[in-house]
């Protein structure tokens, strides 16, 4: 007789094992299904930042802001060796679009959004100071404004999760290749190829969090759920010799006036990202030439005196809901998508790193109407992550 699960979920990346950590924490039992390893893709490759979105306040996301300066303070709490608090510096020259009075206003509301607590205080730095700031260009800048945010590896957290869900019950087929499920009346039943083997099982519903793959796992849903308007858009990082010791910059693209970041990573230099729209196969995605000198002329802008050698360099994917104009100013709030005819499927597309527990709490609370009452075991807020 094949095993039977309350919830399964398809993907393996920071959203899934959010999901069953969720799960497996409200007292459901659950089997997480993952093609290769558990972040293996875009899990590990983004600016590994745990961070309220200060930019997105310019599009007025106030709610996703909020909810990610909460979730920050969680991270905080209950995994102190992977995510730590880093003094952020936005420098502010003649030629740059946002003025200071701008950036003040920002960082005000920034901090009033985080409760105006001690880890959410901005300072303007001393002129004094400048010469500290790791051979940031001086010439035309008029202010330096110093916050905190906060920097984790993205794939030992995504890992971390995960041990945490199996900690609390949840069981994961890895690797194991998801082959197609069908609707029941009372949920699915699936199919998945693991050790060579086609393997079975049912569920009481069905998590889809296969990001940048999300659109293609639902042709393998019978009957099939229509697909969701999406773009993809990669982002390319680089890693330099040497590092910036006094912390992370953020500073904007002489090119086109993104925000760019420069910042401490395992002792060396990381610099991202680019939004580069892209059509291909989501495992095929590469760097390209062009971010790559994008990305260097912005670093060499900033910090002409330091060594820009590209060591590495690595592209991951953002799902971002379709519209007009730049991808850079597309709402980055997470979409939960839910079919009329699949009331247990739950689509998961977008979403931030730092809001993966929040996103793995509301899909758990969506599906909890349709799945029998369980005692809980745990509460995500306060599960401490080990290492």
């Amino acid at each position: 007789m094949s095993p039977q699960f309350d919830i399964v979920v398809i993907g393996g990346g920071i959203h899934g094992v959010g999901v069953a950590q969720a799960a497996a924490a409200a007292g459901y039992s659950v089997l997480l299904i993952e093609r290769d390893a558990i972040a293996a893709h875009t899990s590990r490759r983004s600016s590994k930042l745990i961070h309220g979105g200060l930019r997105y306040l310019e599009t007025a996301q106030f709610g996703l802001v909020r909810e990610s300066l909460r979730e920050r303070a969680t991270l905080l709490r209950i995994a102190p060796h992977l995510v730590r608090l880093v003094p952020f510096y936005i420098p502010v020259y003649v030629s740059t679009r946002r003025r200071p009075w701008q950036i003040r206003a920002g960082l005000s509301l920034y901090a009033l959004l985080g409760s105006l607590g001690v880890d959410n205080r901005f300072i303007t730095v001393p002129r004094g100071q400048w010469s500290f700031l790791d051979g940031l260009r001086t010439e035309g800048l008029e202010a330096v404004f110093r916050y905190y945010d906060a920097q984790t590896d993205d794939a030992l957290l995504a890992e971390a999760v995960w041990r945490s869900a199996q900690a609390l019950g949840a069981e994961r087929a890895c690797p194991a290749e998801f082959l197609g499920a069908e609707r029941a009346d009372d949920g699915y039943s699936i199919r998945y190829l693991a050790d060579g083997e086609e393997q079975t099982c049912s569920a009481g519903a069905l998590v889809n969090a296969t990001g940048a793959w999300a659109n293609e796992t639902l042709k393998h849903i019978s009957p099939a759920p229509p697909p969701q308007a999406v773009e993809l858009v990669q982002g390319t990082h680089i890693v330099l010799p040497s590092t910036v010791a006094q912390g992370i910059y953020y500073v904007e693209a002489p090119i086109d006036r993104r925000a760019v970041f420069v910042m401490p990573w395992q002792d060396k230099t990381l610099v991202g990202t680019t939004e580069t729209a892209y059509h291909g196969d989501p495992a095929a995605v590469a760097p390209l030439e062009a971010e790559i000198d994008y990305l260097r002329a912005t670093y060499r802008h900033y910090f002409g005196r330091r060594p820009d050698e590209v060591l590495e360099s690595w592209a991951g994917l953002r799902v971002l809901p379709q519209g007009e104009g730049a991808h850079f100013h597309r709402r980055r709030e997470t979409v939960l998508y839910c079919a009329p005819e699949h009331p247990r499927l739950v689509s998961v597309y977008g979403g931030k790193l730092t809001g993966y527990r929040a996103t793995g709490q509301r899909v758990v609370a969506s599906l909890a109407k349709l799945l029998p009452s369980r005692n809980p075991r745990a509460n995500t807020a306060f599960q401490m992550l080990a290492d």
